[in-house]
């Protein structure tokens, strides 16, 4: 029988105390922290993110458990060896049962000794294999009995490869209870051999790992809906992508509207994507020429983010098309479209302007639904053209939408643009600052020249969600 497993041994030493207590301080430092990270996890369940960064925490915890209570056998020494069975009454030689949670509750240990036949298990074993202290420990060929079956082949093989060619053990195998529970138990051991090279005895640290692998198991599924999650959400982010740009206007820079005449709106349009999310908004702008040789002009904003409202936008901006070509007024046209949003099963609200500017007279004809009105420069001046009454798209049946009109004079920059533009303002704070670009606008020579100081002016700003703008310039 080995020394450090015999009946007789000496008493081990413990190392020096003071460095292992020290040990054990930082460990259980460490293992607060880490418990105090945990608390503070969100513990709903609905974040991918949040629920690997509390499995992560909860396999730290464990493992740093383990520690401390290594740490612990570490500086105390080992336990006494565990009386034969029989020799007194089991319930007194069993060591006292740890309390629950207790890590040195899952490490036992056993030696079979081929020369006595004699087998010693420690009392934490008989617990971590749910076993009654006053049976007799089992043989090396009784415990297969406890493993499931699909494990059996792997502890045969490995105290197999003990004892016939002196391999240390070095694996785990699921047990089964008497009660029906499950457990894993990580095997550690060595063969001892006689001094004939035989095989004496074999000795075993046998560790219940079944938390542990519980909470890695935790990590790796957490950590798979995680990736799982950022791929469908890379999916939806280039599909939405791809659906804004098969409906937002193609040109790039400037357009002149109507293409034939010499009464001409100079065209500018830019799109700004959120700082914070990767999602895509619904926010739209669209110039168009009429059958009639007007110029549709329009601007928008549903709310939400993602694959659906980019698909919502499209639906709308496509149903803005279809009926500004049929010729229907801006303020029928908002009317229908709230009809549209209120007979959608997914229940949405939505924003626009939309105008039809008649080049002959220079009039422009608007309505809008809940949105910031369009903003008029004319000589170094600006101002907000008065709004007739409309309220957000899909927000009550049956709504009317006024309609107002305006003359413009060549040389005017007329602005559209959705409230992302300046976020974290009120809308009077956010007109005001535009409003004070101004000066500035008089010194504009096309659309895209205000295009481009809009964006020096706002295009840094950190902003939670998507913006658009547009700008008309009367040429003549």
């Amino acid at each position: 029988m080995p020394s450090h497993l015999s009946a007789d041994r000496p008493a081990a030493q413990p190392p020096g105390r003071g460095s292992v207590d020290a040990l054990i301080s930082q460990a259980r430092r460490l293992k607060g922290d880490v418990d105090a990270v945990r608390r503070d996890a969100p513990s709903d369940g609905s974040d991918p993110q949040d629920r690997w960064q509390r499995a992560l925490c909860d396999l730290a915890l464990h493992q740093l458990s383990d520690l401390d209570a290594h740490l612990a056998q570490l500086r105390d020494g080992p336990p006494p060896a565990p009386t034969a069975p029989g020799a007194e009454d089991p319930a007194r030689t069993a060591p006292p049962a740890p309390r629950r949670g207790s890590l040195l509750s899952r490490v036992g240990s056993a030696e079979w000794n081929f020369l006595t036949d004699e087998v010693s298990w420690s009392g934490e074993l008989y617990r971590i294999l749910g076993r009654d202290p006053a049976a007799p420990p089992l043989t090396l060929d009784e415990l297969p009995s406890l493993v499931l079956d699909e494990d059996r082949p792997r502890l045969t093989a490995m105290v197999t490869g003990c004892l016939v060619d002196a391999q240390r053990i070095d694996g785990e195998f699921r047990a089964v209870r008497p009660d029906g529970e499950v457990r894993t138990v990580h095997m550690m051991g060595e063969p001892v051999l006689a001094p004939d090279g035989s095989t004496a005895s074999m000795w075993a640290v046998l560790r219940d790992v079944s938390e542990l692998r519980r909470s890695e198991r935790a990590v790796r599924e957490s950590h798979d809906s995680l990736q799982h999650h950022r791929q469908r959400a890379q999916s939806e982010h280039r599909l939405a992508v791809e659906l804004q740009e098969a409906v937002l206007p193609p040109w790039r820079g400037s357009l002149r509207l109507p293409h034939q005449g010499a009464e001409t709106l100079d065209l500018a349009a830019h799109y700004l994507p959120s700082s914070t999310s990767a999602l895509i908004g619904g926010d739209w702008y669209d110039a168009l020429e009429l059958a009639d040789g007007q110029t549709l002009l329009s601007v928008g904003d549903l709310t939400g983010h993602g694959v659906a409202v980019a698909s919502g936008m499209a639906t709308l901006l496509g149903a803005v098309r279809g009926m500004a070509m049929a010729g229907t007024e801006p303020g029928r046209l908002m009317s229908l479209l709230n009809q549209l949003l209120d007979a959608t099963v997914q229940p949405a609200l939505g924003s626009a302007v939309c105008c039809r500017y008649r080049p002959e007279t220079r009039t422009l004809v608007w309505a809008q639904a809940g949105h910031p009105a369009p903003l008029l420069f004319r000589g170094g001046t600006g101002r907000r053209l008065h709004s007739p009454d409309g309220v957000l798209l899909g927000a009550t049946s049956g709504a009317v939408y006024a309609q107002a009109e305006e003359t413009l004079e060549p040389g005017d920059l007329l602005l559209l643009h959705t409230d992302g533009l300046v976020p974290g303002r009120g809308s009077t704070a956010a007109v005001n600052r535009l409003l004070d670009l101004a000066p500035r606008f008089g010194e504009a020579r096309t659309a895209q020249d205000g295009v481009r100081m809009v964006m020096e002016e706002f295009g840094e700003t950190e902003r939670e969600d998507d913006a658009c703008v547009l700008i008309a310039k009367v040429t003549s």
